[in-house]
């Protein structure tokens, strides 16, 4: 009887020693899966971002070394395209007041 109860308690911590094994190379695994792939988006996310500031300091940069001429003929048609954009808005809330307010209200007081 004692050889078979031996045998069995082996059995047993062989097993749940095992399975302790598999789960913690298994966690492991995971966790340096995780850590490769936080390195490689933040790479990704430094280099675009990176590209996003040279392009803007580009843009920046063109912007400041164009001529006051230049800059002031684009500001006026901004402002001409505004004006137009402000003036169809005033006709539209103009049509629309005149549409909601009736013309032929019944008297009050009765």
């Amino acid at each position: 009887m004692s050889g078979a109860s031996t045998a069995k308690v082996r059995r047993i911590v062989l097993t749940g020693a095992v399975a302790a094994i598999t789960a913690t190379g298994t966690w492991y695994g995971a966790g340096l899966k995780t850590q490769q792939e936080r390195k490689q988006v933040s790479g990704i996310a430094f280099v675009e971002l990176s590209e996003h500031i040279l392009i803007t300091l580009k843009d920046n940069k063109a912007t400041l070394e164009a001529a006051a001429t230049d800059q002031l003929a684009q500001m006026e048609a901004l402002r001409a395209q505004l004006v137009n954009r402000r003036d169809e808005l005033q006709a539209k809330i103009d049509q629309l007041t005149t549409k909601t307010v009736p013309t032929n209200l019944p008297p009050r007081g009765r």
